[in-house]
């Protein structure tokens, strides 16, 4: 939660800080020496915390992707989690609908500026910031016997010597990226000497790295006899923050989602649109992660979305990493679907120094370029370009694109304005549903 102060969260912290690192005498010396109205505030909520005791601020991830080494807790002192919190509580929204404005950039299609600016004076750094290098680009493009785009083909990159190094699955335009040595500030591989397959079927020759210097984006395009047939599903995750700065966007999901996805379903009328959701917080908040599982109930959706709400945070990292990991291992995405989409709706980075975070959010983005996970950030009212940066490189490895707030709407904090090209401000929903269209048509 990025922009908003909350005293009780803060006080919160602090004595849990205190509860946890000094002893019982020094605790009773710190509290002796605040003023009278900051010691009942103390006392009233120092039974609470004494019985919730610490939060685990260290972590690390086990080989299967896991967390191991103890639990979170929430402020109960119960495991947080999912159905985890006080969904009592939830807070109808007071904005009218279709009033939040946006913009898109994708960097993907404009690599040469994308190249320009993350290798630039002031946004280098943030390549090493989260250990995501987007040098070595295999842009690829897989057409059947008739020249139409192959949907579903799965693509490896391999080295030389046989390695799987990036795995993605072609969209509806048939368009997959490859990758190596993403994680890599010096590339360790012979990039002349890679190879793809498709579907587990070698191609020929090696291709070519789609460099940012070109004026024109490299794309390697291979023919393939027959394809697959791609199921008729079509899965939308949204992914949200659900700390103390994301009231407007929660309630736009609120009042715009329903209407959202009808039209969406009408416009497609030719595949199954599952939506799910998964909400999330911090370490220490009432609940860590909510879902819903994916489903073709519009209004199922829509009421578990009604029922949540924003609160918590007190810093402004949130637990992206287990968003992430969540929506990978809890929602049921379908293998065969014709497309997977994830808004990802956040104003916070993740917790870059916590101990597994990096590595996490590492194994996870490729986890979504392996599922043919599209990840479309929409970076809410934050100052932060660290989060900013950490959003467009989530999206240009999941063959995605970036969506951002802008001040246009007037309503909430301000937004931070967006290091890209020109672009169009349109209202969020209408650009939502636009990418949609996108990615299924």
């Amino acid at each position: 939660m990025c922009s908003v102060f909350h005293p009780l969260n803060y006080v919160k912290n602090s004595l849990r800080q205190i509860i946890c690192n000094i002893s019982a005498p020094k605790c009773i010396y710190t509290i002796a020496r605040m003023n009278l109205n900051m010691k009942k505030l103390i006392y009233a909520c120092i039974a609470a915390l004494a019985v919730a005791g610490c939060s685990k601020s260290d972590f690390y991830i086990d080989a299967d992707g896991k967390y191991s080494g103890g639990e979170y807790f929430s402020a109960d002192g119960g495991a947080s989690g999912e159905g985890a919190g006080e969904p009592g509580n939830a807070q109808a929204g007071n904005g009218e609908s279709g009033v939040l404005t946006a913009g898109e950039w994708n960097d993907l299609d404009n690599w040469n500026y994308w190249g320009g600016i993350i290798n630039g004076q002031d946004y280098a750094k943030f390549n090493r910031y989260w250990g995501l290098y987007t040098a070595n680009r295999f842009a690829c493009k897989v057409l059947d016997a008739a020249g139409a785009p192959v949907v579903g083909a799965k693509l490896e990159l391999k080295s030389a010597d046989g390695d799987v190094l990036w795995t993605s699955k072609t969209d509806n335009s048939g368009i997959a990226n490859l990758w190596a040595d993403v994680f890599k500030e010096e590339s360790t591989v012979n990039l002349e000497t890679c190879t793809v397959s498709i579907d587990g079927a070698l191609q020929a020759g090696n291709p070519k790295v789609s460099a940012w210097t070109s004026a024109k984006i490299e794309e390697n395009v291979y023919t393939v006899a027959s394809a697959g047939t791609p199921g008729n599903q079509v899965d939308i995750a949204f992914i949200v923050d659900a700390t103390g700065s994301m009231t407007d966007e929660i309630d736009f999901l609120k009042k715009d989602l329903a209407d959202i996805l009808t039209k969406v379903g009408q416009t497609q009328s030719a595949f199954s649109i599952f939506t799910g959701t998964v909400f999330y917080r911090d370490e220490g908040d009432d609940y860590l992660t909510r879902t819903s599982e994916f489903t073709t109930d519009i209004s199922a959706t829509a009421a578990f979305v009604k029922d949540q709400y924003a609160a918590g945070g007190g810093d402004c990292p949130e637990a992206v990493h287990t968003a992430l990991e969540t929506t990978l291992t809890q929602l049921q995405w379908h293998t065969n679907a014709y497309a997977k989409i994830a808004f990802m709706i956040l104003d916070a980075p993740a917790h870059k120094d916590h101990q597994g975070v990096i590595e996490s959010m590492q194994k996870s983005i490729s986890k979504f370029s392996e599922a043919g996970i599209k990840i479309i950030p929409v970076f809410c009212s934050s100052d932060r370009k660290d989060c900013e940066f950490m959003c467009r490189q989530f999206a240009i490895l999941t063959g995605g694109t970036y969506v951002f707030l802008t001040n246009d709407s007037q309503v909430g904090n301000s937004h931070i304005v967006p290091s890209v090209g020109e672009y169009q401000v349109e209202k969020l929903n209408e650009l939502i549903i636009r990418l949609i269209n996108k990615y299924i048509s």
